[in-house]
């Protein structure tokens, strides 16, 4: 991009939150721009490594979005069932759609495919300029408006600017937001199987002396794993060769789903947490991996991304209808208050989690898997869990 461009809001980073937020502005006024320095992979017929278990909060928000109608939903799988087990062999808890009186827990989605959907959508929009491949190189905050140049030459100024461009953000450096970054010492390790017997719509998480296991329900007789766990063992796990892989998780997995075939080659992703003292400023709002950064273990990382992406629509929204500034302090102040409670408990239940995982002493162990049974057990509270995770 050579020219110069003006907007009300600057959306960097085209990534699923980004773009979702993007095409949650559109048709209201709003002049919108986004830039993003890769586009999104091509469609393959190979299952993407990287999949997310999305609630139905989130359906619900890429459905209003006029999303979800565009995603394959011969690629999709409901989550029906969660079985969580602990390290002692027999401590376990479970969840059900059925009993939490809902259609599915959740639903598996390819990453690739609901990022290149979300683009569909905003090439689509009249009032989206979507420039790609393109980086911003300088910020100049002023009190009206923020000037951005770019590294093609040309120069944006905006009313807002979105920072929505992952862990790294290049906008949160540059505004000069403290940011605290945590290693977990950890990697996600992730591949896909195919397996023996079915999973009817069944995922399971282990708990386990090398980190934790998770296997999310493809469509079909297949599955995609996470394994949180340290370096060493993910570099094993890398290393191992396709036969000793599937040896490996079968049995990490107690030949829960039989012989195990590998589908996909397997990749491994540093964990770490991310958490921003303020993750708005004047002019500037940060949402997603920008602004925070929690475990994998969860599964809820991308679900609280959209929830930033609708919250701050809705706000943004409701500034264009009475054309009041998209970018002034005390609106985005409103966004990051609404937005507080659900980061910070994931933060301390996924930081929770791990560490009394992690604690090996005899104590701990009892203590955590007394923990699993005694909430297997309480009806009342698993539905509670479940409907909050949902949200």
């Amino acid at each position: 991009m050579s020219k110069n461009l003006t907007c009300d809001v600057l959306v960097v980073g085209a990534g699923l939150t980004g773009a979702s937020l993007a095409c949650a502005l559109r048709n209201h006024g709003l002049r919108i721009a986004v830039i993003e320095a890769r586009p999104p992979v091509a469609a393959v017929a190979d299952w993407d490594a990287r999949v997310y278990a999305l609630s139905p909060s989130s359906q619900r928000f890429l459905d209003e979005l006029g999303v979800w109608e565009k995603l394959d939903p011969e690629r999709l799988e409901a989550v029906r069932d969660m079985r969580i087990f602990g390290d002692d062999g027999a401590a376990s808890l479970g969840f059900s759609a059925y009993q939490t009186a809902v259609d599915r827990l959740a639903t598996i989605v390819e990453s690739g495919a609901v990022q290149r959907a979300l683009w569909e959508a905003m090439r689509e929009a009249r009032d989206i300029e979507l420039i790609c491949p393109e980086t911003a190189r300088e910020f100049l905050w002023g009190r009206d408006a923020c000037e951005i140049h770019l590294e093609s030459g040309g120069m944006i100024r905006t009313k807002l600017v979105v920072g929505a461009d992952g862990m790294h953000s290049a906008v949160r450096m540059a505004a000069g937001m403290e940011a605290r970054i945590e290693p977990a010492g950890q990697k996600g390790v992730v591949a896909n199987f195919s397996c023996a017997s079915p999973h009817f719509g069944t995922a399971f998480q282990w708990f386990r002396e090398d980190g934790v296991l998770a296997w999310l329900p493809l469509p079909g007789r297949r599955f995609s794993m996470v394994w949180s766990t340290d370096e060493k063992h993910a570099t094993e796990l890398l290393q191992c060769g396709a036969d000793l892989l599937c040896e490996r998780v079968a049995l990490a997995g107690r030949g829960t789903l039989g012989e195990l075939s590998l589908l996909t080659a397997p990749a491994a992703f540093p964990l770490a947490w991310l958490s921003v003292r303020n993750r708005v400023r004047e002019r500037l709002a940060l949402i997603g991996d920008a602004g925070h950064v929690v475990h994998p273990l969860s599964g809820q990382g991308v679900n609280l991304g959209f929830g930033d992406a609708r919250e701050l629509a809705v706000l943004l929204r409701g500034a264009a209808e009475r054309r009041a500034d998209p970018g002034e302090l005390l609106r985005l102040r409103k966004f990051e208050r609404s937005r507080a409670e659900a980061i910070l408990a994931m933060r301390l239940a996924t930081k929770g989690l791990k560490e009394l995982f992690a604690d090996r002493s005899v104590a701990a162990a009892k203590m955590r898997n007394f923990g699993l049974n005694l909430i297997d057990r309480a009806t009342v509270i698993k539905s509670l869990l479940a409907r909050h995770a949902m949200d």
